[in-house]
């Protein structure tokens, strides 16, 4: 039987861990259409905006050379062709320059909304997999070949269909350009191509978010772990369960060596007698009320009382009042005003027998 019959279902959701990882391989959910579709918008507006002026520009530029320097090209230095060269350049990059600063703007930011920033160079990285024919076919017949070519057949579809519903619909309009100068002809053209361009970029843009949420869910199923999977991650990140629980309890150790400590600056233990010991301090000058400093149960109530017998500390009896402030209150914490009275009651009588009332 294939092996694969006993393989784990990957039913748990990816873990934050080997999301990083695959981020740090380069792996993201990002669909480039939506960049494709937003930088061809940016650039429909760019050149509604800007495009006059450019061919402004341009128009200005080429009257100048051809009523001047362009014409004695043959009797030009070297120093006067490298400066019409530049003039030209610094021009172009003049007119150009905002269109295609703001399509590489919006393509960059369409991408950092997606997968926000990603740097890595590990799909540059050498692969000697990539050269094996095998896997060349794999990848070729896989699914995400098949997702590629139907998102480039819908492309054509779309810029197809979108560029002959527009264009029928001017067809009538033809005829009459017989009769209209050269600029009018370009300008009715230049309106029909800038037509088919933001409805293709519109529609475009529709499928291209169809297309995002695909790869989403396509990148979260990619991801997707097994059960093995998850206790082996949690295992690497945790340690082995009985190195957690050995942590767990030197933890605690510490915790009640830390405890014990304060049992010396208590000002009264509270037992029940044998089940439960709380110790209380209190400071007028540092607290609003006394406050809990130790308390535990068994062995460590116990503890607690053989170490403020130790330290001279006095052990009062109250068993009610033992059990409400171990269940009510946590060590560091203040006691509620509902056990105000007794907690004074108890104070009270130990100062009385220290001299300090």
């Amino acid at each position: 039987m294939h092996l694969q019959f006993f393989a784990q279902e990957r039913t748990e959701p990816a873990s934050p861990r080997r999301i990083q990882r695959a981020r740090q391989r380069g792996q993201v959910a990002r669909s480039p259409e939506v960049a494709a579709a937003l930088t061809l918008l940016t650039a429909y507006l760019a050149l509604r905006f800007w495009g006059p002026s450019a061919w402004g520009v341009l128009l200005s530029l080429a009257r100048e050379g051809w009523g001047g320097a362009w014409g004695m090209v043959p009797e030009l230095g070297e120093g006067d062709a490298l400066h019409l060269g530049l003039r030209v350049l610094a021009v172009t990059a003049l007119a150009a320059g905002p269109l295609v600063v703001a399509a590489g703007l919006t393509g960059l930011l369409a991408n950092l909304a997606q997968v926000g920033f990603v740097l890595t160079g590990a799909p540059l990285a050498p692969d000697l997999g990539r050269l094996n024919p095998l896997q060349g076919l794999q990848r070729l017949f896989s699914r995400r070949a098949l997702v590629d070519l139907v998102r480039a057949l819908v492309k054509v579809v779309i810029v197809g269909i979108v560029a002959y519903r527009t264009v029928k619909g001017r067809l009538a309009d033809l005829p009459g350009l017989a009769d209209v100068p050269p600029e009018g002809v370009l300008a009715a053209v230049a309106g029909m191509a800038g037509t088919v361009v933001l409805r293709v970029g519109l529609a475009w843009l529709v499928a291209a978010a169809v297309d995002y949420v695909y790869q989403r869910w396509e990148y979260q199923m990619s991801l997707r772990m097994t059960r093995q999977e998850v206790k082996e991650e949690l295992r690497e990140t945790e340690g082995a369960p009985e190195v957690r629980q050995r942590i767990r309890r030197r933890q605690r150790e510490i915790a009640r060596r830390r405890m014990m400590a304060e049992v010396p600056r208590a000002d009264v233990v509270i037992t029940n007698p044998t089940h439960y010991a709380v110790a209380l301090r209190y400071d007028a000058a540092e607290m609003d009320a006394p406050q809990v400093v130790a308390k535990g149960q068994g062995l460590v109530a116990r503890r607690i009382r053989e170490v403020a017998v130790a330290a001279d500390v006095p052990v009062v009896e109250n068993p009610p009042l033992a059990r409400s402030l171990y269940e009510a209150v946590e060590i560091g914490e203040s006691i509620p005003p509902e056990l105000y009275q007794a907690v004074a009651e108890v104070l009270a009588f130990v100062y009385r027998l220290k001299g300090r009332v």
